[in-house]
């Protein structure tokens, strides 16, 4: 048996396990299994995988995707890059890889979403491990960006900055952080939607539900919208490419 799997604190929304579950079965690999694996702290992520002998390759998601790091053997150059991990590969020697592929799963996804230009201009949502990939896709792909918080971060902006001018300036808005997430869908980053247009372009890495309050707010507006789900899928595709190399 290969098993595989996803660690996060609350998975009962993730889609990760039905897209596994879904290629083992059209693949007809019976002898492959795909688990969910809640974790109240990554303490308990040594006593897993003593558990669990067969497992071979881990997703991880909020909110472990930096955290996780000091658990692992080594990191991948992609990992190193962007200080997060969402990708576990268990080494035949008992030894952990950290990798990161959400990376390559937003910019291949960008780029069949917004027409990039020597002008783009981003505004990236949140500050966490998806936060980190965003950015580093950003700058892969030449495209100036901003990143946004609710504290002060550096060079960054607060929401409290995010003026109607502020946003006229940046075409490409992205939501890196958890919220509009299922339960919560009643929730959204705080910006002025009234100053979105047809120019604005709002990418979503939540995928559930499939329309965000984020986008529904800069659809009403008239921007582009698209949700994570396109990511999902390619960044799933590079785990699994790792964990078949």
């Amino acid at each position: 048996m290969r098993q595989f799997g996803l660690i996060g604190r609350t998975l009962r929304y993730s889609f990760s396990q039905t897209y596994f579950t879904q290629k083992f079965y059209s693949q007809d690999l019976t002898e492959h299994c795909y688990d969910l694996f809640e974790l109240e702290s990554l303490n308990e992520l040594p006593a897993l995988l003593a558990a669990n002998p067969d497992l071979v390759g881990l997703n991880v998601t909020i909110p472990y995707k930096e955290t996780v790091m000091t658990y692992l053997d080594e990191l991948a150059p992609s990992a190193s890059r962007v200080g997060a991990v969402n990708v576990i590969e268990r080494l035949p020697d008992g030894r952990l890889r950290g990798h990161n592929t959400d990376v390559v799963g937003f910019r291949e996804s960008l780029r069949r979403f917004f027409p990039i230009t020597a002008d783009s201009r981003a505004l990236v949502l949140g500050a966490g491990g998806a936060a980190k990939a965003v950015v580093v896709a950003l700058n892969d792909l030449g495209i100036a960006h901003w990143s946004v918080t609710r504290n002060p971060l550096g060079p960054g902006l607060t929401y409290d900055d995010l003026t109607p001018e502020i946003l006229a300036a940046h075409h490409l808005i992205i939501n890196a952080t958890p919220l509009g997430t299922s339960p919560h869908v009643d929730e959204c980053p705080h910006l002025p939607y009234f100053a979105l247009n047809e120019q604005h372009y709002l990418y979503d890495l939540v995928y559930n539900p499939t329309e965000t309050l984020f986008m529904a707010k800069g659809k009403e507006a008239g921007a582009q919208v698209k949700n994570g789900f396109e990511m999902l899928c390619l960044q799933a595709e590079a785990a699994w490419n790792i964990w078949n190399s």
